[in-house]
């Protein structure tokens, strides 16, 4: 080949827009893979259709007033508004979630499901690609060996004023205290079911249903039951509640009883006295003085809400005036406790309670908004004062969005719904930490031994049909014992570890050497007896004192006629 010539490269024949240029190389050297973080978080942006917000508008304005006013905004400003506009979904539960909490700071994430765990979440630790539960607990699971009972969780509420505890209720009498890591701290006790008076039991003898903690005491809970009572507990102290609130229903054939189905405690935050606030399950409303004393309460609306129906909604404003109730007779209602008689304000708005209790309905940050789901799965700000939709919003279209949580810290919403999923709702601009820092981060790169859809479980051998002798394989035979005693190795048979009570004790053989007639436990004693009847008459023991002094028989031969004995009287006729 001579120089003159010209060297000609052969280029791929591809179009400009064919897929196959993306895995062509532009360039030699070795590239930098590092993550797009703007493509991430845009990726988590929500997709809304608008015809179906602004029909969910016109379906939940209220029917009561008389006059509509005006929108003052559009679609694309309350998204603005509202953290709503990209979401983090988290799949760890395997049953409807019936609870959510954040801690103080936002980061960390507890919810409860009716699956009967407890599911952990540590935003810190979360990547993209790597959404999962840290921990999974079930509060009532006391050995894995052992049959134990599994009750589904019906609330959790991290403490606001110390986010190392949280407050974790079941269907069970008794509530738990358990550590941000999931650890039982206090189990209170259960009161005695057969007392009559509940001001003479020391705990719930019957299923607790929900429960909160003090606005300003992070010691103090209060804790809602069947048992037509409140207790407020000190964590400190498990044996006995501090103070027990009975309720007696008026409702008839009710017998003085009823079921407590929400509880709420708040206090205004520029200081005062705090209320405490719980619904009943014959339709009452009432209030105590959070400070006590709890032997009246300071104000009762009866059929606040429809009787026999689930009032699971209940919240205090920020200024500890204004409560919304969310009941089970499909009405949103919001009362004022310096008016403690009549709702000021009533809306329509489906209710889910009937098949999920837990259903809630939360104040936002500083009382601006009020949050609360809906049987389509729709997520619905209504306004503090009218109760009027403000913004509403799908986050699982087509199943009921069971509880909410606004994090005044890091601005963003937990929903939890009953097909499994948790979402939390942000917006980068206005949210901090918590999902924002999770969809920031590089995703985490997977070996493709991590797939266990490409590798093999080798524990099953080398083949998951055949039939292997335990310890039969090499390396598989283990020798010593465990913790409990038994052998690691199956082909050995299970050898009683001797105790040291067991070796304080003497055995047969040492018995039978040293303590006389110990055999004699083991013998007939029919024929240990008659083994000495000849013994006896030749050589008695204990008459032979009486041998040569023992009189003579004196008594007469009685003869063959007279064996007959006298004649019987004859009968009278």
């Amino acid at each position: 080949m001579s120089d003159d010539e010209d060297v000609q490269v052969e280029e791929p024949s591809l179009a400009e827009d064919d897929p196959m240029r993306a895995f062509l190389p532009t360039s030699f050297g070795k590239r930098s893979k590092e993550a797009d973080i703007a493509a991430q978080i845009d990726r988590s942006k929500r997709t809304v259709n608008e015809p179906t917000v602004s029909k969910s508008k016109s379906q939940d304005s209220d029917s009561n007033d008389a006059s509509d006013s005006e929108d003052d905004t559009d679609d694309s400003d309350d998204e603005d508004e509202y953290p709503t506009s990209h979401e983090m979904v988290i799949k760890t539960h395997d049953r409807a979630v019936t609870s959510l909490s954040l801690d103080p700071a936002g980061g960390r994430l507890i919810s409860g499901s009716i699956d009967c765990t407890v599911k952990l979440h540590d935003f810190s630790s979360l990547t993209p690609t790597t959404i999962r539960a840290f921990r999974s607990v079930d509060p009532y699971e006391t050995k894995a060996s052992a049959a134990t009972e599994s009750h589904p969780i019906h609330h959790v509420e991290f403490n606001p004023l110390a986010g190392s505890v949280f407050l974790c209720i079941s269907a069970h009498p008794q509530a738990k205290i358990l550590s941000r890591d999931g650890d039982i701290v206090t189990e209170f006790v259960k009161g005695d079911m057969y007392l009559r008076d509940m001001h003479n039991t020391k705990g719930h003898v019957s299923e607790v249903t929900t429960g909160t903690w003090h606005p300003t005491d992070k010691n103090l809970c209060v804790t809602a039951g069947t048992d037509s009572t409140l207790r407020i507990w000190d964590i400190n102290n498990k044996r006995s509640q501090k103070e027990v609130l009975v309720f007696k229903s008026r409702a008839a054939g009710a017998a003085g009883r009823t079921r407590m189905t929400a509880v709420a405690w708040g206090t205004p935050a520029q200081g005062g006295n705090n209320v405490l606030i719980s619904a009943a399950l014959d339709g009452t409303l009432v209030m105590w003085s959070g400070n006590g004393p709890f032997t009246r309460p300071a104000g009762e609306i009866r059929d606040a809400h429809k009787p026999n129906t689930w009032t699971g909604g209940l919240d205090i404003s920020s200024d500890g005036r204004m409560v919304v109730t969310r009941g089970g007779d499909n009405l949103i209602k919001l009362w004022d406790t310096r008016k403690f008689k009549e709702p000021l304000v009533s809306v329509e708005h489906p209710s889910t309670s009937d098949h999920y209790p837990t259903t809630n309905i939360k104040y936002a940050p500083n009382s601006t908004s009020i949050i609360t789901g809906s049987a389509t799965g729709h997520l619905h700000i209504l306004n503090p004062g009218n109760l009027r939709p403000e913004y509403t919003t799908p986050v699982t279209p087509g199943s009921p969005l069971i509880t909410v949580d606004w994090h005044p810290k890091i601005n963003q919403i937990i929903t939890g719904s009953a097909n499994a999923e948790t979402h939390v709702l942000y917006n980068p601009t206005m949210s901090t930490r918590g999902a924002v820092d999770v969809m920031s981060r590089a995703p985490k790169r997977r070996h493709i031994d991590d797939n266990p859809e490409l590798t093999t479980d080798q524990s099953l051998g080398l083949s998951g049909d055949s039939i292997i002798t335990p310890g039969a394989l090499p390396g598989t035979k283990k020798t010593g014992i465990t913790a409990s005693g038994k052998s690691k190795d199956p082909r050995r048979p299970h050898v009683p570890q001797q105790t040291p009570f067991l070796r304080s004790q003497p055995d047969e053989k040492h018995i039978s050497k040293n303590i006389p007639l110990s055999q004699m436990l083991h013998e007939d004693p029919r024929e240990a007896l008659l083994k000495y009847a000849d013994l006896a008459k030749k050589d008695p023991v204990f008459t032979k004192a009486w041998k040569d002094t023992q009189p003579v028989t004196q008594y007469a031969d009685v003869s063959d006629e007279e064996e007959e004995g006298p004649e019987k009287k004859k009968a009278k006729r």
